[in-house]
């Protein structure tokens, strides 16, 4: 009798369901599941169609400008001087010095990022990882406009009492702040990256008697050249498409400095133009349509930039296959 009730409590639960749907149920997983492909497609339509309406739009406004000053004064002068009587709008000088503090921030984080990168991921222990990673990623969080008064209120008095600057506010002070700013983004995708790559290389490289410096710098951060240089490539658009700092930091000068290796000269720059200046113009008016003209270059040169990303992970990608 004990037997039976104890076979009886282990028999398996019947589901009374029933494995036909009703017509209403049939109907309800019918509409779900085309209303759920409906919202997923319209919101990433919708985010398409923002980014289009972008371009359009800063190309609708700026291409007048082109159509009545033409390109060539554009491309070439360096004089700017939109509400003069007789107006220039040579914006060389602010095409180099976006430039300027953009690849000197990446000459300044780079190396700094990837060895944080190759610290994190292959030196220390995976609890103090855990620890030291997040504190790095909150940099990302300080608002630009914080990082904008410490290059004006610290840095600025800083390089121009220890290095006897006439000029604290110029394109190196900008340029350590980018770098400051780019280091979160780098570091982050590059660890990725490393850590992505698995034991199997590691363990060969030391079995064939390569120390731990020739595993890392020769095997492991080769293997994970397509994550570095996608780490790299945004950290440079984090850097070109800022505003405040720049604005704040480098001086406003219109002006490439001379020599062209002294970054301790103030310069201007492409996004702290338009910011500076687009308050001051009337709708429609020339120095108005050159402000959108500044801004189609800026985003020629991050389109241009993000195929030339595209094509070098392809290429990594192709490369890493063959072997």
């Amino acid at each position: 009798m004990e037997y039976n009730k104890a076979q009886m409590n282990t028999e398996p639960k019947t589901d009374n369901r029933s494995l036909a749907l009703t017509a209403l149920e049939d109907f309800k997983g019918f509409a779900f599941y085309h209303l759920g492909r409906f919202s997923l497609f319209a919101v990433s339509f919708s985010t398409v169609l923002i980014v289009l309406l972008i371009f359009f739009f800063v190309i609708q406004q700026g291409l007048p400008f082109f159509k009545n000053f033409g390109i060539t004064e554009f491309f070439t002068s360096k004089q700017w001087y939109p509400e003069a009587g007789e107006p220039k709008f040579g914006a060389l000088s602010i095409i180099v010095g976006s430039l300027y503090v953009t690849i000197a921030a990446l000459i300044l984080s780079v190396p700094m990022a990837i060895l944080t990168a190759v610290f994190l991921s292959e030196i220390v222990s995976h609890k103090i990882r855990n620890l030291v990673k997040p504190v790095i990623e909150l940099l990302a969080a300080i608002p630009s406009v914080a990082y904008g008064f410490f290059a004006v209120l610290v840095l600025a008095p800083f390089l121009q009492t220890e290095f006897g600057l006439s000029t604290g506010t110029n394109a190196l002070n900008a340029s350590i702040i980018l770098a400051i700013m780019a280091l979160p983004t780098i570091i982050s995708v590059a660890e990725d990256s490393i850590t992505a790559i698995g034991r199997d290389l590691r363990e060969a490289s030391y079995g064939l008697g390569a120390t731990r410096f020739e595993t890392i710098f020769f095997v492991v951060i080769p293997a994970a050249h397509s994550g570095i240089i996608a780490a790299i490539v945004l950290g440079m658009m984090r850097a070109i498409g800022e505003t405040m700092v720049v604005w704040m930091a480098s001086g406003n000068a219109n002006q490439i400095p001379s020599p062209w290796w002294d970054l301790t000269q103030s310069v201007r720059t492409m996004t702290a133009t338009i910011a500076g200046d687009m308050g001051e113009t009337s709708k429609g008016s020339p120095h108005y349509q050159s402000l959108f003209a500044i801004g189609i270059i800026l985003l020629a040169m991050t389109f241009l930039l993000n195929i030339v990303s595209e094509y070098f992970l392809a290429s990594a990608g192709k490369n890493s296959r063959k072997k």
